[in-house]
C-alpha cells in the first residue's frame, strides 16, 4: 500500500476519464480504502504531518466543554441530547469536552457523546482515548444517521478536509482546473470540459478577476453544513465549527499539502500527505440560512477564546507548577489564539449557528 500504487491508480483513472477534478482527485487521495493518506496513516499530533487545536493542549478543549455547557443551559437543558464531533482525529477534543463537562452533572448524564467517523482505523484510535467513556459513546459513518434529537455540535479542522472544486478564468470562461498527465504520465494541471457560467459567481469575483484568477467552490462542505443545519433547525441545537479561511468570498488558490509539518505539492505522493483549502465560512453561511438555522458572525478563534477565559484558565493551569510548565501553558496560549505567523488566532475561524436567533450564545454577538 504505497503512493506509488495511489499514483498509479490516479493514472489508469485520467487515461480512461479524462482530467480529474481537484475534487475527486482530493477525495482519493484522502479516502481511498486500499492507499487514501486517511485510511493508511494516523497524521495528527506531533509525530504525525499537522497538530490540531486539541493536541497543542488541554486548554482548547476544556474552553470548548464549557462553552458547550453554557450553550446547553441556553438552549433550555434538552435532555437527552446528541453531543456530536464530526471528524474527532484521535478523540482528543472529545475527551476533553468529557472532562469539562463533569463540571455540570446534569449536562453530563443528559449527552449522548457521538463520532461521527468512517474511518475503521481513526475510530480504534478514539476508542482507545475514550476509554473512560466506552459505554457511552457512540460511532456514526455519516451525519446522515444522526437521531431525531437535539444536537450539540463542534468541528475542529472538518470542513477544510472536505473536497472542493477549483475553477480557473480562461479566455474569458471559468474552467474546472483539473489533474491531468503530461506526456511522461506526471501529474500535471489541466483544463477540464466543465464550466461555471458568470451568475453561479458573486458579481464582485467576476468584476475583479483577472485571466488565470481561480475561484474555487465546494458542494460538499456546503451541503454537509446543510444538513447540520437543517438538524438543528428541526430538532433544536446549536454547532460551533473551528477551521481556518476566509469570512467572505474570494478569489485565490487555496489548495495545500502538509506532509511533517511542512508545505508540499498537492500533485506529489498522492496519499502521502495531508490536502485541504481554505474554508469559505460565507458559503457555510448561506448554506446554513437557506436550511432554517440562525448565525451569528464570525469571530477569530483568538477572539474566542479570550473572551471565553482562555487566559484565566491557563493560570489556574499554571498556578504553582514548576516553572517549565508554566512556560510550557504560555506557548501554548500564544499558539492557540496570537496573531504571529504560526499562531491560530487570527488565521482560525469561529462559526457558530444556533436553532433561532431568540438563542443568545456568549461570546457572539447578534
Amino acid at each position: 500500500m504505497t503512493a506509488d500504487a495511489l499514483t498509479a491508480k490516479i493514472r489508469r483513472l485520467i487515461a480512461l476519464n479524462g482530467p480529474m477534478p481537484v475534487s475527486d482527485y482530493m477525495a482519493i487521495c484522502l479516502l481511498d480504502p486500499d492507499h487514501g493518506y486517511y485510511t493508511r496513516s494516523e497524521p495528527f499530533g506531533k509525530d504525525g504531518d499537522f497538530i490540531t487545536a486539541p493536541e497543542i493542549s488541554q486548554l482548547f478543549g476544556e474552553i470548548i466543554g464549557a462553552w458547550l455547557i453554557n450553550t446547553w443551559r441556553r438552549l433550555g437543558r434538552p435532555t437527552p441530547f446528541v453531543l456530536a464531533e464530526a471528524g474527532p482525529g484521535r478523540g482528543t477534543l472529545m475527551k476533553d469536552i468529557l472532562r469539562a463537562g463533569t463540571i455540570d452533572p446534569a449536562f453530563a448524564d443528559a449527552a449522548q457523546p457521538t463520532l461521527i467517523e468512517a474511518s475503521p482505523k481513526l475510530r480504534a484510535v478514539q476508542a482507545a482515548t475514550l476509554a473512560d467513556a466506552a459505554g457511552r459513546t457512540v460511532w456514526l459513518d455519516s451525519l446522515d444517521q444522526l437521531p431525531d434529537l437535539p444536537l450539540i455540535m463542534v468541528t475542529n479542522e472538518f470542513f477544510d478536509a472536505l473536497p472542493f472544486r477549483q475553477f480557473i478564468l480562461h479566455e474569458g470562461k471559468w474552467v474546472e482546473r483539473c489533474v491531468g498527465l503530461n506526456e511522461e504520465g506526471v501529474l500535471q494541471w489541466q483544463l477540464g470540459t466543465a464550466q461555471l457560467s458568470t451568475d453561479q459567481i458573486p458579481a464582485n469575483i467576476t468584476q475583479a478577476a483577472q485571466e488565470g484568477a481561480i475561484y474555487e467552490i465546494s458542494p460538499s462542505r456546503e451541503n454537509t453544513m446543510a444538513v447540520i443545519a437543517k438538524h438543528i433547525a428541526q430538532h433544536g441545537g446549536a454547532a460551533i465549527n473551528f477551521d481556518y479561511g476566509h469570512t467572505e468570498t474570494a478569489i485565490g488558490d487555496t489548495f495545500q499539502a502538509v506532509k511533517k509539518h511542512t508545505f508540499a505539492d498537492p500533485l506529489d505522493t498522492p496519499g502521502n500527505a495531508d490536502l485541504t483549502s481554505h474554508v469559505d465560512f460565507d458559503a457555510l453561511s448561506r448554506s446554513a440560512r437557506t436550511e432554517g438555522a440562525f448565525t451569528f458572525p464570525i469571530m477569530t478563534q483568538g477572539e474566542f477564546l479570550l473572551q471565553c477565559g482562555l487566559l484565566e484558565r491557563a493560570g489556574q493551569l499554571g498556578a504553582n507548577k514548576p516553572s517549565a510548565l508554566q512556560v510550557q501553558i504560555r506557548a501554548d496560549v500564544q499558539r492557540l489564539a496570537g496573531n504571529e505567523p504560526e499562531d491560530m488566532g487570527d488565521l482560525f475561524k469561529v462559526f457558530c449557528i444556533a436553532q433561532s436567533d431568540q438563542v443568545a450564545l456568549a461570546p457572539f454577538s447578534q
